[in-house]
């Protein structure tokens, strides 16, 4: 590092003054250079990280997939965004986010970390958060809809009373008067109710309307979204819309859905291979239903059936999937009338069979 580039500046100031952590680490699994940044984070000497392999530092839950994606490095693969977690000298944990580029000849990996902590803790309250307000917004909608149904039953029985009085007979003038504006305040009171249940209504999806959207479109803008994602990941794409390009859905939700699917299989992409995503549509005993499929690291499927698309559910030890992409995505279909199924296997990859409505 104390040589100089070609206009003759030395490249130590930048190794030694970067905010980012900057290592040199070896084939043999243990750090050759660190810079202070690594350091001050970790909370040991340069010695000290020196002495004891790189996986002595790293979280052990985090060992065995940092270990994988370690060989993929060593067979020559470039590694970028990689995330996991770090043990301080003091006891804390800490995320960092690596960058590392292995060079075969000298058989070193150089790398660059970010520390990530404060975002992954930023993560998991927004996280806790969006639990909190899916649950109350739960309650509210079912206290909404159990006060209208409430209000409305006895309002309609009061219509139906007034329905069958007779006012014609009543003398006093004003006792009249004191019936026919209890009728239009009844009446009134019930235009209210329903035009509040339909305000309800209205911000449901299953009340929304639904339009024909073009399939491949959609996929086109979502990869286009993801554009520096899938260029780094170097995801390929088969896409197969022979059976039927469009379907009645909610265009939003829709880009929701594939958002959700597309990211994870990136996010989840085995190490020893490059991810590969295959999107089919066929007709099936009179249904559309989309096949998503990946070749990622996968899950068991059936062990975990009966958690796969509730709210929060891991199935990674590196604790970096919370289940909100699928919960979102179970519900956007659902709420239409639609299914999705799962079947993922360790190691093979994960499909998605979407099955809709219409």
């Amino acid at each position: 590092m104390e040589g100089s580039g070609k206009s003759g500046f030395s490249l130590a100031p930048f190794f030694e003054l970067s905010h980012d952590l900057l290592c040199i680490a070896g084939f043999d699994g243990y750090f050759k250079r660190v810079n202070p940044a690594v350091c001050k984070v970790l909370g040991y000497t340069e010695e000290e990280l020196l002495t004891e392999p790189i996986s002595f530092f790293q979280h052990p839950d985090d060992k065995k997939i940092t270990g994988r994606y370690r060989n993929s490095i060593l067979s020559g693969k470039h590694l970028t965004n990689f995330e996991n977690r770090y043990i301080t000298k003091q006891g804390s944990v800490i995320w960092l986010s690596w960058t590392s580029i292995p060079v075969n000849d000298s058989e070193l990996i150089y790398a660059i970390a970010k520390n990530i902590t404060h975002k992954k803790k930023l993560e998991k309250q927004r996280n806790e958060l969006l639990s909190d307000l899916s649950k109350n917004n739960s309650r509210l909608k079912q206290l909404n809809y159990t006060t209208s149904h409430d209000l409305r039953s006895p309002v309609s029985n009061l219509i139906a009373i007034f329905s069958l009085m007779n006012t014609s007979d009543i003398t006093n003038s004003e006792t009249r008067e004191f019936i026919e504006l209890l009728k239009r305040s009844v009446n009134n009171l019930k235009i209210t109710l329903d035009n509040h249940v339909d305000g309800i209504n209205s911000l449901d999806p299953r009340f929304v309307d639904v339009v024909d959207v073009h399939i491949g479109i959609v996929i086109d803008s979502i990869i286009s979204a993801l554009e520096s994602l899938v260029k780094n990941s170097n995801a390929s794409f088969h896409i197969d819309l022979s059976g039927f390009e469009y379907v009645k859905f909610i265009p939003k939700q829709l880009e929701s859905i594939f958002l959700n699917l597309i990211s994870n299989s990136i996010k989840y992409a085995h190490p020893e291979r490059e991810p590969v995503i295959s999107i089919k549509t066929v007709i099936s005993e009179g249904k559309k239903r989309l096949l998503f499929s990946d070749n990622g690291i996968g899950f068991d499927s059936e062990k975990h059936k009966d958690e796969i698309f509730c709210l929060n559910q891991t199935f990674h030890k590196n604790k970096d999937s919370k289940g909100i992409g699928l919960y979102l995505v179970y519900n956007h279909i659902t709420n239409l009338g639609g299914r999705i199924t799962v079947d993922s296997k360790v190691d093979v990859g994960t499909t998605f069979t979407i099955t809709f409505s219409n």
